[in-house]
């Protein structure tokens, strides 16, 4: 039985690559994947990471001199990974799609807090304090969602827009055919959109797309959601939009300097990061600590491609969801045109 090293391991992580397990001795770590914790692996004959690992050049080479041939990531994001570094030596797999709805409906959620201060209200009738002063909110009936990202997850958050009567415009460098669908450029998003709503992979392309320029472009009292990834926005920019109006509220799933926080308890310490204070701080800010995936059928979902993909690597068969280095970084295809059994290399 194949032995797998499985980092930053929460509870819901046992529960669930526990029920579905079947071929494979898993041995679970709190620590995340890094330079001072790939030694862990020695022994085993596969890593299985998350999305705040950090998977560079040097942790790859520990992975690989251990024996490690493929690190299997629980998720659909990865860049945190270097590929350059992995490829001929670690083949990456991922979960390319687990539960759009879960993190569209999520996001959805985001924006209805901060527009309605549920999350003010919430804290005050706690209190027995059922004054209604400074909770109001606008319609988001007729408003424009600008839907940057048009994947899986953007649709499904498209979808919920048009079922509350939102006009939608998109932007994405692949649009997709989607009926219905007003695709534009990303200047028009930014001008003519009441809501925009990120759902796009972090490249250097898209690094810190929302920044201080983004932000002169766009409408007085917007929207801000974000659940995918914190490095799209420059967080700087973001505070100076919300102090001087620009942005009305933002709901935050993610943050960019998040690796060291997030999934993890600090209620008794001092966060030394002043940028995430302030924004945490703040009335109009909601910020979630990367939960948009939570749901039990995402769960379910995660683990069991991860461990079909782990089935697929040991077998030796084609690997449907590797992202391929050689073939365009940032791509997964469904079969690698690189080589004749479907791999990367």
């Amino acid at each position: 039985m194949k032995k797998i090293a499985f980092f930053d391991a929460k509870p819901y992580d046992k529960e669930w690559f526990d029920r579905l397990n079947k071929n494979y001795e898993i041995v679970y770590f709190d620590a995340k994947l890094t330079a001072h914790t790939a030694g862990l692996a020695s022994g085993f004959d596969g890593v299985c990471a998350f999305v705040n690992d950090e998977i560079n050049a040097e942790v790859v080479d520990r992975l690989y001199n251990s024996g490690i041939r493929v690190l299997a990531m629980r998720s659909a994001g990865y860049s945190n990974v270097d590929f350059k570094a992995s490829y001929g030596k670690i083949h990456v797999v991922r979960v390319p799609a687990y539960s759009p709805h879960a993190i569209a409906e999520h996001a959805m959620g985001l924006l209805l807090t901060v527009n309605r201060k549920i999350h003010r209200a919430y804290i005050r009738t706690r209190d027995f304090n059922f004054s209604l002063n400074g909770l109001c909110g606008i319609d988001l009936f007729g408003k424009t969602a600008g839907v940057i990202g048009t994947g899986k997850i953007g649709r499904a958050f498209i979808d919920i827009c048009r079922g509350m009567g939102m006009r939608v415009l998109a932007y994405d460098l692949y649009p997709a055919d989607i009926p219905d669908v007003e695709y534009t450029d990303i200047e028009t998003i930014f001008k003519s959109s009441d809501v925009i709503s990120l759902h796009c992979p972090l490249t250097d392309q898209t690094h810190h797309m929302l920044n201080g320029d983004a932000f002169s472009k766009m409408k007085k009292g917007m929207f801000i959601i974000n659940t995918s990834r914190g490095a799209l926005i420059e967080s700087t920019a973001l505070l100076n939009a919300l102090n001087d109006g620009t942005v009305r509220g933002a709901g935050l799933d993610v943050y960019e300097e998040e690796a060291d926080l997030f999934f993890e308890d600090f209620s008794n310490s001092i966060i030394k990061d002043d940028v995430l204070s302030l924004l945490v701080s703040r009335p109009n800010v909601v910020l979630t600590s990367h939960q948009a995936f939570l749901t039990e059928e995402a769960l379910g979902a995660i683990a069991e491609i991860t461990l079909r993909n782990l089935d697929e690597f040991f077998s030796g068969e084609a690997l449907t969801n590797e992202v391929c280095y050689q073939c365009d970084t940032g791509k997964v295809t469904e079969r690698c045109p690189k080589t004749e059994n479907g791999r990367c290399f």
